[in-house]
């Protein structure tokens, strides 16, 4: 339960600080730029769930469907940030960027 505790900071903490140094390379422009982001988002939380498994002690190697359902998790946050309502509903504010990250983190470990 510690692993993935500590796989889920990785995590979080490496595609929130790699994903802008990737999307750098990556020529695209307006609301597409959010979904390339999202699938940054996915591949990096995938690529620490595949290193964290070598590394951390009980975390198990994470199947190609758990890069299946991070993407997945990752789009759909990024689907949510085009609904102003919804953000608007929330009680407390937070960056955009965080939906797209979190569903991507759930979506592995949904699947893991």
């Amino acid at each position: 339960m510690i692993g993935y505790l500590l796989l889920v900071v990785l995590q979080f903490v490496a595609a929130f600080f790699g994903a802008p140094a990737v999307l750098r390379y990556i020529p695209v422009q307006g609301d597409p730029r959010t979904f390339v982001h999202a699938a940054i988002f996915a591949v990096i939380v995938w690529v620490v769930g595949v290193l964290g498994s070598f590394a951390l002690k009980d975390v198990r190697m994470p199947s190609t469907a758990a890069l299946a359902s991070a993407l997945l998790g990752a789009i759909i946050g990024a689907a949510l940030l085009f609904v102003p309502q919804l953000l608007a509903a929330i009680p407390f504010k937070f960056p955009p960027l965080y939906l797209p990250l979190v569903g991507a983190i759930i979506g592995y470990m949904v699947r893991r």
